[in-house]
């Protein structure tokens, strides 16, 4: 886990949750990024970004039709008080014993928990169970787009450094999402062409 806290929560159930964080194109994880959120408990929830909305407000209306300096407009970027909201959908938790679990989690955050990047080492340990469950839910969640989102998870994972069998690790995940989409050739070929466009 990264030390520095990228947003708090706001709102959440246990398939998905949304944190609000300040407007920093440094500190805003990109779609697919993994993240964790712990819990007091010692658990720790797992989710994957899949969409990130950024709100307009009075002021900004405003200084869309006015000519005001680049300044003006960079302080507003900055000091803005409407967060941007960052939907997460979570693809499984982590007991305090360390035990991970691909299942759907025990219970949903609180609202302001602290959310975290996930390290290297955080994303390793959550993805070396050779069943990949969690792929089922994300494939199967018609609320988030499915084929992007594993695209971007698989080239995540992939890129982590020291991964000790990155070729494996990625054929077994296409291996799952293929016996997973069997039957629904579609959204297969959806996420095999998105694939394959980020892996040549």
């Amino acid at each position: 886990m990264n030390a520095i806290p990228i947003g708090r929560l706001l709102r959440a159930n246990t398939t998905s949750c949304v944190m609000g964080c300040r407007v920093s194109q440094a500190g805003t994880p990109p779609f697919g990024a993994m993240v964790l959120i712990p819990l007091s408990d010692g658990t720790r929830i797992y989710g994957l970004v899949y969409d990130i909305h950024i709100d307009d407000d009075g002021l900004v209306r405003q200084l869309v039709s006015a000519q005001v300096s680049e300044e003006v407009l960079e302080d507003n970027r900055q000091n803005r008080n409407v967060p941007i909201e960052i939907s997460l959908v979570f693809i499984g938790w982590e007991d305090s014993a360390g035990r991970v679990s691909h299942a759907r989690v025990p219970r949903p955050p609180l609202t302001l928990d602290e959310i975290f990047l996930c390290s290297d080492a955080d994303i390793l340990r959550f993805t070396s169970n050779a069943r990949l469950g969690y792929l089922r839910g994300l494939l199967r969640n018609q609320e988030i787009p499915a084929a992007d989102l594993v695209t971007a998870h698989l080239v995540q994972v992939f890129k982590v450094a020291h991964h000790p069998d990155p070729e494996g690790w990625r054929d077994r995940c296409l291996n799952e999402v293929i016996a997973l989409l069997k039957d629904d050739y579609p959204q297969l070929m959806d996420v095999l062409s998105a694939v394959s466009v980020v892996m040549e």
